[in-house]
């Protein structure tokens, strides 16, 4: 597929991202089941009904297209499901998988972040309002969410990681 315009653009990005959500709803249970520490597993559960409700505007905005859902492949989301499962193979100690799941999933919102706002400007730009506002719906529920990651992270007690 070539991408000739900002419409096209609109377009393949939606797709990736729309991508990237389905693929994180499998990803978001793993993280909860692999996580120790109740109130971060919890946060992942509830980030995962969020991502449903996303997916879920994320069609309505194809439908607005006139399009079906269509995914493209998201190889940034990838190279971050990668790194998990790299990690997962070291066989770390639970609170050092606690504090890189809660990492992990930093990296992932501020992708999504990015991904969210990029598609909101192009979708005002393009003078798709309600698609627009969509978006920024999406965009804002990341941003609570790569918050609650970050107080998670600074409130979480473990052992610290000392070098042998």
């Amino acid at each position: 597929m070539s991408v000739t315009s900002a419409k096209e653009l609109f377009t393949h990005e939606l797709e990736d991202i729309y991508y990237a959500e389905n693929e994180l709803l499998d990803v978001l249970d793993q993280l909860a089941d692999q996580t120790e520490h109740e109130e971060i597993s919890r946060a992942f559960e509830e980030h995962r009904e969020e991502t449903n409700g996303q997916i879920e505007r994320l069609e309505s905005v194809f439908e607005m297209l006139g399009q079906e859902p269509e995914q493209e492949e998201c190889e940034g989301i990838q190279g971050l499901i990668e790194e998990h499962e790299e990690l997962l193979e070291m066989d770390p100690e639970a609170d050092v998988l606690d504090v890189h799941n809660l990492t992990a999933a930093q990296k992932t919102e501020h992708y999504e972040i990015a991904a969210y706002g990029n598609l909101a400007l192009l979708a005002d730009r393009l003078g798709m309002d309600e698609a627009g506002d969509i978006l920024h719906e999406n965009l804002e529920e990341e941003e609570a969410a790569l918050e609650r990651l970050k107080t998670l992270t600074s409130e979480y007690d473990y052992e610290p990681i000392v070098a042998a």
